[in-house]
């Protein structure tokens, strides 16, 4: 099994033998409780070790969020890495979705077809080298709430989670709404990682549950984020279940 190591104390200290690669991981927990900063560090040492990134952050109005909060936590200027990143955009108000030049582009994934056209789209974008091609998805949880779509949306993030040929893949979950069905992806993925927030201490904590054919620490540690990280975190979070489930529900 190829492995990546994560270059981060607190990782490298649960995954001794790296990072599978490829695999499918999903980071889940309540809403709010710092999945998006775990994996923004997964995805700034893909992208440092020579691979390429698709970014699909339902939480965020556009990709300059992820831009910002990837400087942020990570010290890593996305504008550097422009051929090697692409970033999807949820717009509820599309039928299918918008094609570019520009390696952002709006698309409504609520569709299971056009969840399927946007990932191959953007993956089309950028080289296969190093580490491959990683999707890196947050708040998937959100397109749970569309009425039409809800299994079926459901149905193709399971078959996604399950075919790693071409890609990895990193989701990121709530699992404060709709838990019986995040509860079916978390049986899927290769990889399982869970997170909390300590609301005592104000600080996230993160365990690994499961990876696919290495071996893991199981201990739950604290992650170094300050409590005003999360606390912006917890705000996005919110802003994001009052701005996007309202418009998802009417679909």
């Amino acid at each position: 099994m190829e492995t990546l190591h994560i270059q981060t104390d607190w990782l490298d200290k649960l995954l001794p033998e790296g990072f599978p690669i490829p695999s499918s991981t999903l980071l889940t927990g309540p809403g709010g409780s710092g999945k998006p900063l775990i994996g923004n560090f997964i995805a700034a040492t893909w992208l440092r070790q020579g691979g390429s990134v698709v970014f699909m952050s339902l939480q965020y109005p556009d990709h300059s969020f992820i831009v910002s909060s990837m400087a942020r936590i990570t010290q890593l200027n996305l504008d550097d890495y422009k051929d090697k990143t692409a970033f999807i955009e949820l717009d509820v108000h599309l039928d299918g979705m918008e094609k570019q030049k520009e390696r952002n582009f709006k698309a409504n994934v609520v569709i299971p077809t056009i969840w399927d056209e946007a990932l191959h789209y953007a993956c089309e974008m950028l080289p296969n080298e190093g580490p491959g091609i990683l999707v890196f998805g947050s708040a998937l949880n959100l397109l749970l709430f569309s009425p039409t779509y809800e299994q079926k949306i459901l149905e193709k993030m399971k078959l996604t989670l399950l075919d790693t040929l071409t890609c990895s893949y990193l989701f990121s979950t709530s699992s404060t709404a709709k838990a019986k069905q995040i509860a079916e992806l978390e049986a899927l993925a290769d990889n399982l990682i869970s997170v909390r927030s300590d609301r005592a201490s104000q600080k996230i904590q993160i365990k690994i549950e499961r990876m696919k054919a290495v071996a893991f620490i199981s201990d739950e540690i604290e992650a170094p984020f300050t409590p005003e990280t999360l606390q912006e975190l917890k705000c996005i979070a919110d802003q994001s279940r009052k701005r996007i489930i309202p418009l998802v529900s009417k679909i």
